[in-house]
């Protein structure tokens, strides 16, 4: 027997067993080793806030309609940051496939069938094994950059210094930036640094948008990467922005957007707030650019140790106490980077 985290209604976790699936044709069985928890698009499940929840996706319009929901409780196996090997193959002649470590996205369950081609995200020799969770998470920080069109020697302000926010600082700095992190929380910070963020800044000491102009010859920032998900935040990422330039929104926002003060610097400063989601990448970018090689991008630098990823990791639970790592996540928000489930012993 197998088994998957469930979230049974907002706020409980449960861990139930399933019975493993067999591969068929064309398919592996995949059996998980780590998964890692992406704390804010998965606390929005968790916390019943997604917009899934209340309301439904029509692909086809690319539009909410309110009246249904695409997804309700009990939600099985949500996440997308999981590394483990294959155990079986389905068809004859994939053999020599079985045993190989790696990545993808099939959420927080211990076997999962995928189709044979998931079998090529491999991860590099020499790679911990448990870094395969920053795949997906990886790419999508990875995206944040190339909206940012970042150019050698402009100064970058990143906020939010939670994982995808701590590898995009550091992504930034390797196309040549001057990078500077905000985030209220001391530890993140130091971390920011350590891992060569040039400054970092506490939104709670002082007006940010001033001291990075200040910085600046008062030209502001040449491009801003909000990843935080906090409205705030995102006002105050436009605040420290200069002059006809762009702030890209990496964060996943939830509820009215209140903080925001479109009349002020927003409309005078002419700035520009792209959205970065990983369902697609820049227009100018997508014959060049997918989801796929921005994964294998981040963890090809994670393995030239040009790109720190071990130090993300906070907090590893087994995965049958699920249950307590999201629930230390919601309560305990600010002690936690990178946390995730070990499915190597699951009795």
């Amino acid at each position: 027997m197998g088994h998957l985290v469930r979230f049974s209604s907002p706020g409980t976790v449960d861990v139930v067993e399933v019975e493993d699936p067999s591969p068929g044709p064309g398919e592996v069985l995949l059996e998980t080793a780590y998964s890692g928890i992406s704390a804010g698009t998965e606390l929005t499940a968790y916390r019943g806030t997604n917009p899934y929840l209340a309301s439904e996706w029509d692909p086809a319009r690319k539009l909410f309609v309110p009246g249904s929901s695409t997804m309700s409780y009990p939600i099985d196996a949500w996440g997308y940051e999981e590394v483990g090997r294959v155990a079986a193959v389905g068809s004859t002649g994939d053999e020599d496939l079985v045993g190989q470590l790696v990545w993808g996205s099939w959420g927080h369950r211990s076997t999962v069938v995928r189709p044979v081609e998931y079998a090529r995200q491999r991860l590099l020799p020499g790679v911990e094994p448990m870094m395969g969770v920053f795949g997906r998470i990886g790419a999508i920080a990875f995206n944040a950059i190339l909206d940012a069109d970042i150019h050698l020697g402009e100064s970058v302000v990143v906020f939010g210094a939670g994982v995808p926010g701590q590898i995009v600082a550091q992504l930034a700095r390797l196309n040549g930036a001057r990078v500077t992190v905000v985030d209220p929380v001391p530890t993140r910070r130091a971390l920011a640094e350590r891992l060569g963020a040039d400054e970092t800044l506490d939104p709670a000491s002082g007006d940010v948008a001033a001291a990075v102009r200040a910085a600046t010859d008062n030209r502001g920032a040449d491009v801003v990467i909000e990843m935080s998900g906090a409205y705030q935040a995102l006002q105050e990422a436009v605040r420290t922005v200069g002059y006809n330039s762009r702030v890209v929104a990496g964060g996943f926002f939830q509820g009215p957007a209140t903080a925001l003060k479109l009349g002020e610097e927003f409309h005078h400063n002419r700035v520009a707030i792209i959205c970065s989601q990983i369902s697609g990448v820049a227009a100018h970018l997508q014959h060049r650019w997918s989801d796929l090689r921005m994964s294998r991008t981040v963890l090809s630098l994670a393995h030239d140790g040009k790109l720190a990823l071990d130090d993300l990791v906070t907090h590893v639970f087994p995965a049958k106490s699920a249950s307590d790592a999201f629930d230390m996540l919601d309560e305990m928000p600010q002690d936690a980077l990178q946390v995730v489930l070990d499915y190597r012993e699951t009795a």
